[in-house]
């Protein structure tokens, strides 16, 4: 595996691979301190691809809190010990000053009307911040396909639409959200929860599950919602930020009598450490199906 921290070290990649045939290259973008949930993005990437690049940059656009970001765990040769075993072609992990040698970018992308939703309502600028840093290394890692994880699912929609609205040619691959035993979505925050504070976060995909399973009865969305917040509301200490249902194609939120596929998404505090879930299913039948 291939370390290089510069821009001008990750031009060279393809010069100093010449006699190698180039053939597909897919793009895992991470902000590091991998778990198994980046892993299987990974293994994903190096199924279908002849070259898989791996970016850790902790991107400080996508922060609207300083202390957040500072606090965001970083371990590059953890990661890397990680990314060995897995064929991983190249790791770039570049510095903040690297991406952006001017400092912030005075021209930014910009997410629309995702922003003021969701996530975007309660993380004012963070898609601007992630669409801004993710094209510019789709620009930079030339790939022909990018992986990311359904567990960011709002992430997924936006990017989706901006390959689509300004034609960037690179696929979007979407891997299922992996999942401790016990149901937690891995995230890189779980590692700040404490023993106690881990076990109420449990009732987070207990809340997605308990209405999946009113949507498998047949129940209206509306009653599907209304449940899941039902449960969540049992854990005092797990404070929400939304519980509710988007559009999978727009992210735009959709009413308690929609039908079709859907996105029913959760963020939540539970003490200091924010967390989001999501479970994509539909409402009513499947088409084809009475």
């Amino acid at each position: 595996m291939l370390i290089v921290r510069t821009t001008a070290e990750l031009d060279q990649v393809e010069p100093a691979r010449a006699g190698k045939r180039r053939g597909r290259r897919a793009v895992v973008m991470t902000m590091g301190a991998l778990h198994e949930g980046h892993l299987a993005l990974v293994r994903a990437a190096r199924e279908a691809a002849d070259q898989v690049v791996v970016t850790v940059f902790v991107n400080p656009l996508q922060f609207d809190d300083v202390a957040d970001l500072e606090r965001y765990p970083r371990d590059l040769d953890a990661d890397a010990a990680l990314l060995e075993p897995l064929g991983v072609d190249v790791l770039y992990a570049p510095s903040v000053a690297d991406v952006y040698p001017g400092g912030r970018p005075i021209v930014t992308v910009s997410a629309g009307a995702i922003n003021d939703v969701f996530e975007g309502e309660h993380r004012r600028g963070h898609f601007d911040g992630v669409l801004t840093v993710v094209l510019k290394l789709m620009h930079l890692t030339r790939p022909d396909v990018a992986y990311f994880g359904q567990k960011d699912a709002q992430q997924v929609i936006a990017i989706r639409t901006m390959c689509r609205d300004l034609n960037v040619p690179v696929g979007v691959a979407v891997v299922p959200t992996v999942r401790d035993g016990d149901g937690l979505a891995l995230s890189s925050r779980n590692a700040h929860l404490s023993a106690g504070e881990r076990a109420d976060a449990l009732v987070l995909s207990r809340a997605l599950a308990e209405a999946q399973q009113v949507l498998d009865e047949g129940g209206p969305l509306s009653l599907a919602l209304t449940v899941a917040r039902a449960v969540v509301a049992q854990v005092p200490s797990v404070v929400p930020d939304y519980i509710g249902a988007m559009d999978p194609v727009s992210a735009a939120p959709v009413g308690g009598d929609y039908r079709g596929d859907v996105v029913i998404a959760v963020a939540a505090r539970v003490g200091g450490t924010r967390l989001i879930d999501n479970v994509v299913t539909r409402v009513g039948p499947r088409e084809g199906v009475a």
